[in-house]
């Protein structure tokens, strides 16, 4: 499986069959202006909240890949009145394609659309997909409801927040990964405005020292996973 970063909180998942983009936050983050979005293929698009900064993209990503769009009702409804056309509703349970399983879990954040809709709950999603099970938190708070993954889930990967002000800082996302006991996170929702900025080197270096990995590809990087 590749994980490639396109900023913020966007990454693109490529399974063994099909390719899964996240929070398609990328033509309106100046970090990220070297990223063609023309390029961009997608099979589903995931999304945790309405916020700009995870949908600015959404629209015109969906039609130009033909994406099916997985999110709250609130947003999928947003979105069809945009001109989506394919679109899975979700809330806070499990639902299995054909080429893996997700769940959508709680997020303590808000949520509101871009024309100031309500865009109901925030979300994160737990993926099982070729014999992996990935966590990608979206935007929150450190939350006692995370202890439950680990008694569902052998978590091989977690994406976490990690900027703070809106959602959880670097100490908070290492109390997290105790909480649903993995050792392996993909750093997300850092550097892009200045109340997010973090000292990188700092961050991974706390993960060290509680044996932890934390990984910060670059804009534009892919890895293996």
């Amino acid at each position: 499986m590749k994980y490639t970063y396109y900023g913020q909180s966007c990454f693109l998942l490529e399974t063994s069959n099909k390719k899964l983009l996240f929070d398609p936050f990328i033509s309106h983050n100046p970090l990220a202006k070297d990223v063609d979005t023309k390029a961009i293929e997608a099979d589903y698009i995931l999304v945790s909240h309405g916020h700009g900064d995870h949908v600015a993209d959404l629209v015109e990503l969906a039609k130009q890949t033909g994406a099916t769009v997985i999110a709250m009702p609130e947003v999928a409804e947003w979105a069809q009145k945009q001109g989506v056309e394919k679109l899975h509703p979700m809330n806070y349970g499990k639902f299995s394609f054909d080429w893996g399983t997700v769940r959508m879990v709680t997020a303590t954040h808000s949520s509101g659309l871009p024309d100031g809709s309500y865009g109901g709950n925030p979300a994160g999603f737990v993926l099982e997909v070729d014999g992996k099970q990935i966590y990608f938190a979206g935007d929150t708070g450190l939350t006692i409801e995370m202890k439950v993954l680990a008694d569902i889930y052998n978590l091989d990967y977690a994406i976490l927040p990690i900027g703070g002000n809106y959602t959880m800082d670097v100490d908070d996302a290492l109390v997290a990964t105790k909480y649903f006991d993995c050792d392996k996170v993909i750093g997300v929702h850092y550097n892009t405005f200045p109340v997010i900025e973090i000292d990188t080197e700092v961050a991974v270096d706390k993960f060290k020292r509680e044996n932890k990995t934390l990984l910060l590809p670059a804009i534009g990087e892919t890895i293996d996973l």
